[in-house]
């Protein structure tokens, strides 16, 4: 069997004394350092890397890792603003809308109460002159409820003071006994939707000379 000639040189380098050693790197025109044997073993763990399926070694793979985690971070902080502002405008659309049909009830009610106020008028008419006989008087309490059901109000009585928010004057007088001009005379009464007037008293107002 042939011996292998680098065996036979992994030998006798092994046999050899310091001085022949130092000798023979003395005849050499490049002197290994330190640095050089680190350099060496760096390319051979790169390789080996490389052998093992690893692209640009351990580095490689954490960059890669690092910079997925932070696109999809971003991609959630995206889709985490989008669902905000989807749920801010469907709040919004939902308030306008509650907001809509309230008003869309209270206009149907008082367009309710405009089309019957000259029957309640008539019929405040006939109570103040205890002109109200019989079965009308449950009906005109029956309504007076119905419209309360409602939210409506009836204001305007002799005596309170003259609010022109809340009262039509259609008469004036001056006295030397008032002291603030004042209701004497309810001619038709007003009403309230809640605190919106729909209809001011008309009324009789007498005041100081």
């Amino acid at each position: 069997m042939t011996d292998d000639p680098n065996t036979g040189e992994a030998q006798a380098a092994n046999n050899m004394s310091d001085a022949e050693v130092n000798a023979r790197i003395e005849g050499l025109d490049f002197v290994p350092t330190a640095d050089d044997f680190e350099s060496d073993e760096a390319a051979e763990g790169a390789a080996a890397a490389a052998a093992a399926g690893v692209p640009g070694g351990a580095t490689a793979v954490g960059e890669d890792t690092a910079a997925a985690l932070a696109a999809a971070k971003a991609e959630a902080a995206k889709n985490l603003e989008s669902y905000q502002r989807s749920q801010a405008d469907y709040i919004n659309l939902r308030n306008r809308t509650t907001k809509q049909l309230e008003t869309a009830r209270a206009d149907g009610r008082e367009d309710v109460l405009r089309a019957l106020m000259p029957v309640l008028d008539q019929i405040e008419r006939a109570r103040s002159h205890d002109e109200l006989q019989g079965p009308m008087v449950a009906i005109a309490q029956q309504i007076d409820d119905s419209l309360g059901r409602m939210g409506f109000k009836r204001f305007g009585s002799v005596g309170d003071e003259f609010d022109p928010n809340h009262h039509e004057a259609l008469m004036h007088r001056t006295s030397a006994d008032a002291e603030r001009e004042t209701v004497e005379h309810v001619i038709d009464p007003g009403y309230l939707n809640g605190e919106k007037v729909v209809r001011p008293a008309k009324v009789g107002v007498v005041g100081p000379e």
